[in-house]
């Protein structure tokens, strides 16, 4: 009989968090992830939601997602054990048809409620499924240490800090063409920094929260923590650049234009120009 528990998306979900504290991106509860599920996904599991879930309203309605359910990390749990206790850290939830609150269908079985920043994911999930025609199903967010150290040194332009990271790794321009949008630093866990973050997601699949951590977004769990990966190993060669005394050499702009070529991508315009 399959239950929930190991249903892909609990697996992969406790796959992706582990990497993600291994990674050293989500130290103590710091970090969240979000999956929209489709009525398919949790179909063969309903048996195991909760027979009088619990309803919690929104403080920012999402009407876009009304009825969806979502798979989402619990607010103050640690990364580090998920994969001991999936069912104590995550959740299932459905929002109502209005979009306006949702029930707690499984998980969080020592209490408590989904990660603080749920504003932030389901404004940002809104925004991905409009722009890629419901293909985006992953919000992922962590303290990735070099992206966020880059935040202090360098001016907080998304064309500037975008064209940075391309010059670190010639893959990036590939993995994310679209560049990084960046938010100032502002209180998190509130309706203003998601809303701040989802105005960057109509543009750009990755978000830089300054002095605090990144926002991912993509398909599948992979796809987001290898958009995040790729970013964070960039910014990591960029960090070692600096400490060495800055580039002597580094990749032209009618290198990074024949890159996009090759590719099939087309960068973002602002970060040539950077």
């Amino acid at each position: 009989m399959k239950t929930l528990f190991s249903s892909w998306f609990v697996q992969g979900m406790v796959k992706a968090t582990t990497d993600m504290w291994l990674k050293g991106w989500d130290e103590r509860n710091g970090g969240n992830v979000s999956m929209r599920l489709l009525p398919e996904d949790v179909a063969p599991y309903k048996n195991d939601f909760y027979a009088q879930p619990r309803q919690v309203e929104l403080t920012q309605h999402a009407p876009d997602l009304a009825n969806e359910y979502f798979i989402v990390t619990g607010s103050g749990k640690f990364f580090r054990n998920v994969q001991l206790a999936p069912s104590e850290a995550l959740t299932v939830i459905q929002l109502d048809d209005k979009g306006a609150s949702y029930k707690i269908l499984w998980g969080l079985t020592a209490g408590g409620l989904p990660t603080s920043e749920l504003a932030s994911h389901l404004q940002s999930h809104a925004v991905r499924k409009r722009v890629t025609n419901g293909q985006d199903r992953v919000i992922m967010h962590c303290h990735a240490t070099n992206l966020i150290a880059l935040t202090y040194v360098l001016e907080l332009d998304s064309a500037k800090i975008t064209r940075k990271l391309w010059e670190c790794s010639t893959e990036c321009l590939v993995v994310f063409p679209d560049g990084v949008g960046i938010v100032p630093w502002m209180v998190p866990g509130t309706d203003g920094i998601g809303a701040a973050t989802s105005d960057r997601m109509q543009h750009h699949s990755l978000v830089l929260w300054a002095f605090h951590g990144i926002f991912g977004c993509g398909p599948t769990l992979d796809d987001a923590f290898g958009l995040i990966d790729t970013a964070e190993k960039s910014a990591e060669i960029l960090v070692k650049v600096i400490s060495m005394g800055g580039m002597k050499q580094t990749i032209q702009t009618e290198e990074l234009i024949a890159l996009g070529k090759r590719f099939d991508v087309t960068p973002f315009e602002a970060a040539l120009k950077a």
